[in-house]
């Protein structure tokens, strides 16, 4: 958790309470006594006028009846803690997303406008998965991040450079529409006005994006919606893998891990056939563990040596070495 979202907490719980002892803070926010001080100090730094107890039940508690200047962030710290807190709203972890909707709630209250509106957008046009994807993190910029979530609400073209695999970066221009947040990975889905044709594009890969104040009626996206869209896009990309595996379990227990990441056919009442197309194999054995079944694996034989590695690596852990 950064420093920001963790004084955010902190600001909460001493809202929620008239005193809290240093224990229970350091219980709640995970930390050390040590980074709770420090953390309180920074409360004061910024006009918060938190009271320290002394003693063994020393705690600590907001002056009552004083009046509370807003928390200051910055452009940054304003985008990533609505990202963070848009995350955790749809995050699979029961009971966390009622309190992730009123923290955000909290945050966007006390924002100037400048930062509410960047937020609104950033939450507005971006539509999440309904799952999360295996794969490595990709490091996107937060500020062209809020720069496309803008244009996509008011419908204005945007200029980019993009690097596409094996080439060097090209410029676009284009309609965006939607950014579509497909577990560790950020994109845009937009209408490139050079190819004309609906594209997606992975933000990572995208860099110097630049509003152009030129607005466009909206088209007809080819899809269900953006998430469907960026879905078929990289299920058709070349290079890929398709792993076919029978499951010995009901397709009803292996479509409720693998939702609409693959197709599932059933054989009988306890064995069904799954196809996933990936670009590893990290993501289908990570589910094939979350199943709990047995299961075998039809195609790739690249996918057969993947699982036989892991088993190995596996087998070796539960050996003690000497």
């Amino acid at each position: 958790m950064s420093t920001s979202l963790r004084m955010l907490q902190l600001l909460s719980l001493l809202q929620q309470r008239r005193y809290w002892s240093g224990a229970e803070l350091t219980r709640r926010l995970g930390v050390s006594a040590r980074t709770l001080r420090r953390d309180v100090e920074r409360l004061r730094e910024l006009g918060y006028p938190v009271e320290t107890g002394r003693g063994v039940g020393g705690g600590y508690q907001l002056v009552a009846g004083a009046a509370l200047p807003p928390l200051v962030l910055d452009d940054e710290e304003a985008v990533a803690i609505a990202v963070g807190l848009q995350t955790a709203a749809q995050s699979a972890v029961s009971g966390i997303e009622e309190s992730s909707v009123r923290a955000l709630t909290k945050v966007v209250q006390v924002m100037p406008s400048r930062l509410r509106q960047r937020v609104d957008a950033l939450q507005t046009m971006t539509i999440p998965s309904s799952r999360t994807r295996g794969g490595h993190a990709a490091t996107v910029d937060p500020a062209t991040l809020t720069i496309l979530a803008q244009a996509c609400r008011d419908d204005e073209r945007l200029r980019f450079n993009y690097t596409a695999p094996g080439s060097e970066a090209k410029g676009r221009y284009v309609e965006p529409h939607r950014l579509v947040c497909l577990g560790r990975r950020w994109y845009l889905v937009a209408y490139d006005l050079t190819r004309h044709d609906w594209r997606s594009f992975r933000l990572d890969r995208l860099a110097e994006a630049e509003r152009t104040g030129s607005s466009f009626r909206t088209r007809q996206l080819p899809a269900a919606d953006a998430a469907a869209f960026v879905q078929s896009r990289i299920e058709n990309l070349p290079n890929r893998y398709v792993v076919d595996i029978v499951v010995h379990a009901s397709a009803a227990i292996v479509r409720a891990e693998v939702d609409h990441w693959g197709t599932i056919e059933d054989i009988d009442d306890h064995q069904c056939q799954l196809r996933m197309t990936v670009e590893t194999f990290d993501w289908p054995a990570m589910l094939l563990g979350a199943i709990g079944a047995d299961f075998d694996i039809i195609s790739p034989p690249e996918f057969t040596e993947y699982i036989r590695e892991w088993a190995d690596r596996f087998a070796r852990a539960t050996n003690p070495r000497h």
